[in-house]
């Protein structure tokens, strides 16, 4: 009898142990870090300089989140589509990596409250006159996206416009100045570094209305504590003018602000 105590109190026992312990705010501070996945290969977000260090507009807010928590961070890199499987699977704790926050992730992922804002943009040539405010303004014009990316059932939805699909961006930009085509798509974020990078005569164009994007961290669902936590850091982070400040390092404007 005293035999079957013991093991009842013994399982009462780690039973709250891991009650207690069940929400991730109580694994990060136990650990004194804050694990991030991401890419590393996705400038200007997060992608490694020429020392080889992580840098980027994604390993900055992390590193201040991270901070304002009281914690360290700790960068662990993998390819994009494993990404959210390595959150699930408890690699790391959340993911600073561009993540669209989407009906569809949210069905198993909870999101902090956006840290950036962008829409889908179009890329000309400077030489080009032409001055599209919308794709349905692209009439039986060619239009470059890349391959496997949601811009290409969004481009497709206007029959007017000739979609052609490219394996990356160097090859779309490439028929872009040689005038295979007439405009690309792309992430409005990611357009001025693209651009400044490129040393192609291009610009951006019109931003495309109907295509917003609201960006954040993901993490596992069913932690309100480190939710809580975490959104409280990122509302600190915006209050004091942070996030204000990383965001026009990178992309010298203020894109922690909704689209006007």
């Amino acid at each position: 009898m005293k035999l079957h105590q013991l093991i009842f109190t013994g399982v009462l026992c780690l039973s709250s142990t891991l009650a207690t312990a069940s929400d991730l705010l109580e694994t990060v501070k136990a650990n004194g870090v804050l694990k991030v996945g991401m890419e590393g290969t996705y400038p200007p977000f997060g992608y490694r300089n020429d020392k080889g260090e992580l840098t980027g507009y994604d390993v900055d807010v992390a590193t201040a989140l991270a901070a304002k928590m009281g914690l360290k961070v700790e960068f662990v890199t993998g390819d994009f589509s494993g990404l959210i499987g390595g959150l699930q699977a408890g690699k790391f704790d959340v993911i600073a990596n561009q993540i669209e926050i989407s009906p569809k992730r949210k069905e198993s992922l909870a999101f902090t409250q956006p840290y950036a804002y962008s829409a889908l943009q179009l890329i000309q040539r400077k030489s080009d006159k032409n001055n599209y405010k919308s794709l349905a303004d692209m009439n039986g014009k060619s239009l470059a996206v890349t391959l496997g990316s949601n811009y290409v059932e969004y481009a497709k939805t206007f029959p007017g416009v000739v979609v052609k699909t490219y394996p990356g961006t160097a090859e779309y930009m490439r028929d872009l100045m040689q005038e295979r085509v007439d405009a690309a798509i792309n992430d409005r974020l990611i357009l001025p570094y693209l651009i400044k990078t490129s040393n192609l005569p291009l610009r951006p164009g019109a931003l495309l209305s109907g295509h917003e994007l609201e960006i954040g961290i993901p993490f596992k669902k069913g932690n309100p504590q480190f939710e809580a936590a975490i959104n409280s850091a990122m509302n600190s982070l915006r209050k004091d003018g942070t996030l204000k400040k990383i965001s026009l390092k990178w992309f010298n404007s203020d894109v922690t602000q909704p689209l006007k």
